[in-house]
């Protein structure tokens, strides 16, 4: 029996969530005793794969076909799903992103398991399989047992903190055996943003909202995050006005973010803003309404008017990198 854990890749980089997930499913497999098995899919090359091992695989296996070299999620559902099945795993793990949201419930259905999202903990063995996962948009925490022989478990992103347990794995080169003919959908083209920190993936996130005025005042909010090399955010009203892209929008209808430090210039916190971003670790606020709702959620409040703040956070960051 074993752990097996999906380990994404974007542009043959493993991301960070990625090893999260094996670093957990290490943590889960010496919990109940069996190894941990980290499935890549896609061309990466071998410095990268041995990351994986590093964070705690015990074996690595790697499909890296030409049919496995585009994301299709029923295509990876089916091949993940016949791993498990071969490796008589127990448990599946998956990082709770945008690709482990399509595979990780289909994977379930294949293999008749019961399924946990946004995971927070690992599993508690006293009274059967419990986890617990965050509900109602981070406002409360369930406890959750997993009946099932089998059980898929999906973790939040940036909520385990990764240490290096320097082992050696061994890496094998697997032959896909999953026909394309299944695959419903087709990739016809994919377009990335360049040269951006993705917000999924983000520590730091730099967010602003109406308060900035007008989009030919974000130079400054752009300033601040390359300085501090942080992704940059918005509010809803900020994107629906087509001042910045939706790509960009955190909140309940937006994104969902958990950095470690979230800074909020010219946003007034209502409460749809704030499902999206009460799980960073700190909140900073800063705004000229001294009665902002922000302020009640935030670790550290500025009163004050972003065009005059900001200035000076950007000399400060300058003066800290100098």
């Amino acid at each position: 029996m074993s752990v097996i854990v999906f380990a994404e890749n974007s542009e043959g980089l493993f991301k960070k969530s990625s090893l999260e997930a094996v670093f957990y499913a290490h943590e889960l497999g010496k919990l109940v005793q069996q190894k941990c098995i980290a499935i890549s899919i896609g061309q990466v090359n071998e410095e990268q794969l041995k990351l994986l091992a590093t964070y705690g695989a015990d074996q690595v296996f790697t499909f890296d076909q030409a049919e496995t070299s585009t994301f299709n999620s029923e295509l990876y559902s089916e091949l993940l799903a016949n791993t498990a099945q071969n490796c008589n795993a127990k448990q599946v793990v998956f990082a709770n992103t945008y690709s482990g949201k399509l595979i990780a419930p289909r994977v379930a259905g294949i293999l008749n398991a019961a399924m946990a999202s946004n995971v927070i903990s690992l599993p508690t063995l006293e009274n059967g399989f419990v986890v617990k996962r965050t509900v109602f948009s981070g406002k409360a925490i369930a406890n959750v047992e997993l009946k099932s022989d089998i059980k898929v478990i999906s973790i939040a992103p940036n909520t385990f903190t990764i240490t290096a347990v320097n082992k050696g794995a061994e890496i094998e080169k697997m032959q896909s055996t999953v026909s394309l003919e299944i695959a419903k959908t087709k990739s016809l083209e994919l377009s990335k943003q360049a040269g951006k920190i993705a917000l999924t993936e983000a520590e730091l996130v730099v967010s602003a909202g109406r308060g900035m005025k007008g989009p030919e005042h974000w130079g400054m909010v752009e300033q601040l995050a390359d300085l501090l090399g942080a992704a940059t955010a918005c509010s809803k009203p900020v994107s629906d006005m087509h001042w910045r892209p939706h790509s960009e929008h955190v909140g309940q209808t937006g994104i969902t973010i958990k950095p470690n430090l979230y800074i909020a210039i010219g946003i007034s916190g209502a409460i749809q803003h704030l499902a999206g971003v009460s799980s960073s670790k700190v909140i900073v606020a800063i705004n000229k309404d001294p009665e902002a709702p922000f302020f009640k959620a935030a670790d550290y409040g500025i009163v004050g008017d972003a065009f005059e703040v900001l200035p000076q956070l950007i000399e400060a960051a300058k003066s800290i990198q100098a």
